[in-house]
């Protein structure tokens, strides 16, 4: 089985470029099936996800071609077969659940294969249910699939249920093409769902209040059967290049972050002492995000005053949880991390006592971490989550001696070309097949 190998302690320099990662991008590459024509996407990153997307849609009948490194077009102009759905991509990612909402307009009854993804306790499908019904879609759980059908989709008032991120996507996918007029309340206004009302948007949709909790969607009879866009910088993957940093005490800079999206956690990291400078603001590629290089200052780092937890935008994102986890094992005193949103993910933070941190889990959502401590190497076996997985390869980087990795396919689901991009700012690190 594929292994990291990590030679650790070093401090690191120069410079990492952000890339989409992966929550925007597979999002999108969902909604091409709405567009029934030819979608081409730059800066992409070519991740496992992204590989398990495009098999979906291969299996469906969508041609799917690389024409550069970071430019992918997708064709969903032909006929497409649902009932020859790759099942094994399906268990392997959650984000297959948009096919739902971006089938539902072009096939009256399809079967689609029960989903996988992180580990991270229940993860019910109910507020996906609730909202798509309310447009005429209904889901049947069964114990290996569920059974989708509709009829005339027609757009109604729907209050989420829960303000999911791929719970929104679904029903924003759901009303572009249902008749009249859908407004959803509570959505998650979350950087991957902005991205692809823009996408939308692009394609035809009409769609306003992007980045609010409240979306009003206005019904179109089809969008335009060509379109063009740039995915922007994933926020998820910034933090993760600010935890490295951070953890390492490094003088890093991490180009390429959307501002709007890090802002919370960068007032948590200034008080807990960090000190960065913003570089180049601008505006992202596609126009519709707040862009800047951080430069990070190595930093004498003290816990916070209060307790870590993350909530839906605006706040700190619930993904960015984990990655501080490393930031606070070198911060002096005790931080409380209270990961309300998940039943089991707060659990995976006690890995990181296998490197020497000081962790004490509370209970299944709180963990206090007391630093400052010395990071040691040791093998460990990555949790079948990508965040906590990325967690603790910070870890190992940061702690003296050297360290194994196993279990790494959670993290190559997300991150584009690791071991040559942390080779670039000094990190030891190897693949071991």
């Amino acid at each position: 089985m594929a292994h990291y190998l990590v030679s650790g302690g070093n401090e690191l320099s120069g410079e990492i470029d952000v890339s989409a990662g992966k929550n925007s991008t597979i999002a999108i590459m969902c909604a091409s099936l709405l567009v029934r024509g030819e979608v081409v996407l730059n800066n992409m990153s070519h991740v496992q996800e992204v590989d398990r997307i495009s098999e979906l849609l291969g299996s469906v009948g969508a041609d799917i071609d690389w024409l550069d490194g970071n430019t992918l077009k997708i064709d969903t102009s032909g006929e497409l077969d649902i009932e020859s759905i790759d099942k094994e991509a399906c268990r392997q990612t959650r984000v297959s659940l948009l096919f739902i909402g971006a089938l539902a307009a072009h096939k009256d009854n399809f079967t689609l294969y029960r989903s996988g993804g992180c580990k991270l306790g229940e993860r019910t499908t109910r507020p996906h249910r609730l909202a798509l019904g309310e447009l005429g879609i209904e889901v049947d759980n069964q114990m290996n699939s569920y059974e989708v059908s509709s009829d005339n989709l027609v757009g109604d008032d729907i209050i989420m249920y829960e303000s999911g991120d791929t719970a929104t996507e679904n029903t924003v996918m759901a009303s572009v093409l249902a008749e009249g007029k859908t407004n959803i309340r509570m959505a998650s206004a979350n950087y991957m769902v902005q991205d692809l009302c823009h996408f939308l948007n692009e394609a035809g949709a009409d769609i306003s209040g992007v980045g609010t909790t409240s979306l009003e969607i206005n019904g179109v009879d089809s969008l335009d059967d060509r379109v063009e866009y740039t995915i922007m910088p994933d926020p998820i993957e910034a933090m993760t290049w600010l935890s490295l940093g951070i953890t390492t005490d490094s003088d890093l800079k991490i180009n390429n972050c959307p501002l709007q999206f890090l802002e919370l956690e960068m007032e948590k990291l200034k008080v807990m002492g960090q000190e960065f400078e913003l570089k180049n603001e601008r505006k992202s590629e596609n126009g519709h995000f707040r862009i800047a290089d951080i430069q990070l200052i190595p930093s004498e780092l003290k816990a916070l005053p209060d307790k870590l937890s993350g909530r839906p935008f605006p706040g700190v994102n619930i993904d960015a949880v984990p990655l501080f986890t490393p930031i606070l094992t070198q911060a002096e005193g005790e931080t409380l991390v209270h990961d309300w949103c998940y039943e089991n993910r707060a659990v995976y933070y006690l890995e990181l006592k296998k490197l020497g941190a000081n962790v004490i889990l509370m209970d299944p959502h709180r963990a206090m971490i007391k630093g400052k401590t010395e990071l040691f190497g040791n093998e460990v076996i990555a949790p079948p989550a990508i965040r906590p997985a990325m967690a603790i390869l910070i870890g190992m980087i940061a702690a003296e001696g050297e360290s194994v990795l196993r279990n790494i396919y959670p993290i190559q689901r997300a991150y584009e070309n690791l071991i040559d991009r942390l080779d670039d700012i000094g990190v030891d690190i190897k693949l071991k097949e």
